[in-house]
């Protein structure tokens, strides 16, 4: 169904866990810049407007 790669399946976990694109920069060892442009393409991805409608995808979709 929606098709991203693993890095983008690293980002998503840490964004349905709640944590900020500073946060999961940090966890990930990039930028926060890097982490939001990541954010921003999961997001396009799951054809959402928003962080939290891509994370509503999680729980409709059981993806996690």
């Amino acid at each position: 169904m929606f098709k991203l790669t693993e890095r983008e399946v690293e980002i998503f976990r840490l964004m349905i866990k709640g944590f900020n694109n500073t946060e999961i920069g940090k966890i990930l060892g990039i930028s926060r810049h890097t982490a939001k442009s990541h954010v921003t393409t999961v997001i396009k991805k799951l054809r959402s407007n928003r962080r939290s409608e891509a994370t509503f995808w999680a729980g409709k979709y059981n993806l996690f």
